[in-house]
């Protein structure tokens, strides 16, 4: 008798806890390989197809394209079959980051039951296509359905088995509607989930209870919308309390009170916190563009940077005529071409080691500059999709032909949108090319959590004092943007006349090869 498996979104690491529905690879009644991808899905940190540790037949997708899940909402159901030895256990046993494919929960996969048991009670997320199955309307959600049933072809399932599944259910229902706070959307003692550590600190910042709301997203999990609505809700009744109390009541709204969500038991105002004008304002027209995905973990690294990092600028121009001289060289003796970023990136490496503190990160929590053995080095590249900073891996090991090889190969994937999460985390220093939008210089913000962030800007011809003559040289600005934490002006200035000399005497590079 076959066996329906439901396979949930997996952590895809890096602290993700969410991930957007971009492309559906199968089709409800396809039939699916051990390990073959199934959905490709967009993350905060890259384009990621998900394989499906089952093999059998596609029963049921849940989520339209477009659709944003969070790690753990089901993506699909499999029926697989059984072995002879009985035991239901298909997964491939390949793992991602956090999620295993071993030996399935006791009740990971589940039938819709047409008996009884089902009245009353519909899943929360029907699946987007689910042959076989009828359209019977819930009487209502129910309590806590953390264990919902998932739509399957009940078709394919024995009779035995829709009976089994009705039992499971009616347990399941009865167990649920006797736990404590489970049908009045108050959470009894234990942890209360939400969907980022920031929610949490937003609650404690606004001074509410978690306890007191009811979340609005799958299983009830509490977003960050649900919190903020929520303070809203309470700086308003607080405020509105505060004037009747002292008579000046001076709130006149001009249409109808804002009011606290549906879902959300409304707290008391955070102490000392007096809104200027309670009245609700409107919305501002224009057109809204969700800062989710890329967007919106970019978004929340830049201001986090700015937030926490007190960086400073310096910048310097520099003759890179005989740089660009060398490169022509190099490349007309055969072989791979050579890119100037690979050359720039090179000067970087040698000039980090020089001056390690550059290299580095500060660790707040312990009041330490932890200085780091390994140069990755990160790279900006503007791509549809907005802003990413792909890293090279261990480039102070590389020459200049393999880091233009490694330059090309992320680029290209960059612009595909198949860069993997590890290709795009773990960078230790940035180099910025904003010359490719024709700018001359920038004050860039850092790359959170590294120190410096190196800038080049176009190369220009420009009037320039060469060997004691007024010339046209090829003129390029440089800048250094670094966090004042890990070292002084000295530092800095010292870094920067390195990589400006390697630029205008590219022999300098000799005596670190």
């Amino acid at each position: 008798m076959p066996q329906v498996l439901e396979f949930r979104l997996p952590d895809l690491g890096e602290g993700l806890t969410e991930a957007e529905i971009v492309r559906w690879l199968v089709q409800v009644g396809d039939v699916v390989a051990v390990d073959q991808p199934v959905v490709e899905v967009e993350t905060a940190k890259a384009m990621v197809e998900v394989p499906c540790p089952y093999g059998g037949v596609v029963t049921s997708r849940f989520g339209e394209e477009g659709t944003e899940l969070p790690v753990g909402a089901p993506l699909l159901t499999v029926a697989v079959g059984a072995s002879a030895s009985g035991d239901t256990d298909e997964g491939s046993g390949n793992v991602l980051v956090g999620y295993g494919t071993g030996t399935p929960p006791a009740r990971r996969g589940r039938v819709r039951p047409t008996g009884p048991a089902a009245a009353g009670r519909q899943p929360r997320g029907r699946p987007m296509e689910e042959p076989g199955s009828s359209d019977a309307t819930s009487a209502g959600r129910g309590a806590d359905t953390s264990d919902t049933d998932r739509g399957t072809d009940s078709g394919a399932m024995g009779t035995a088995a829709h009976e089994a599944a009705a039992r499971r259910l009616a347990q399941d229902v009865a167990t649920t509607e006797g736990r404590p706070g489970g049908g009045d959307g108050r959470r009894a003692d234990g942890p209360v989930p939400v969907i980022s550590p920031l929610v949490r600190r937003l609650a404690r910042e606004y001074g509410l209870d978690l306890r007191e709301l009811a979340g609005s997203g799958p299983d009830g999990l509490i977003l960050r919308a649900d919190v903020e609505h929520a303070a809203h809700a309470a700086r308003a009744a607080g405020a509105r309390g505060r004037a009747m109390e002292t008579g000046a009541v001076s709130y006149a709204p001009t249409g109808p009170e804002p009011s606290a969500a549906p879902h959300a038991r409304v707290p008391a105002a955070p102490a000392g916190e007096v809104p200027a004008h309670v009245a609700s304002v409107p919305a501002a027209a224009g057109t809204r563009i969700p800062l989710r995905g890329i967007r919106g973990v970019v978004a929340d690294k830049l201001a986090r940077s700015r937030r926490e990092i007190p960086d400073a600028t310096c910048w310097v121009d520099a003759d890179a005529t005989e740089l660009l001289h060398a490169r022509v060289a190099m490349n007309a003796t055969g072989g791979p071409k050579i890119s100037l970023l690979a050359l720039l990136a090179r000067i970087c490496t040698a000039a980090l080691a020089r001056h390690p503190e550059l290299n580095s990160t500060v660790d707040m929590d312990a009041r330490e500059v932890v200085q780091l053995d390994e140069v990755h080095l990160g790279f900006a590249a503007q791509t549809e999709r907005g802003l990413v900073v792909p890293v090279v891996k261990d480039a102070h090991t590389r020459d200049a032909q393999s880091l233009s090889a490694e330059f090309a190969r992320l680029t290209e994937a960059a612009r595909t949108g198949t860069l993997t999460p590890g290709e795009l985390t773990g960078g230790t220093f940035t180099l910025n090319n904003y010359g490719v939008f024709g700018v001359d210089g920038s004050t860039p913000i850092i790359n959170h959590p590294e120190a410096a962030m190196l800038g080049v800007g176009r190369i220009v011809p420009k009037p320039w004092v060469f060997e004691g003559e007024l010339a046209v040289r090829q003129v390029v600005q440089l800048s250094l943007t670094f966090d004042h934490r890990v070292c002084d002006g000295g530092t800095a200035g010292g870094f920067l006349r390195y990589v400006a000399d390697c630029v205008e005497q590219p022999a300098v590079l000799l005596r670190s090869l």
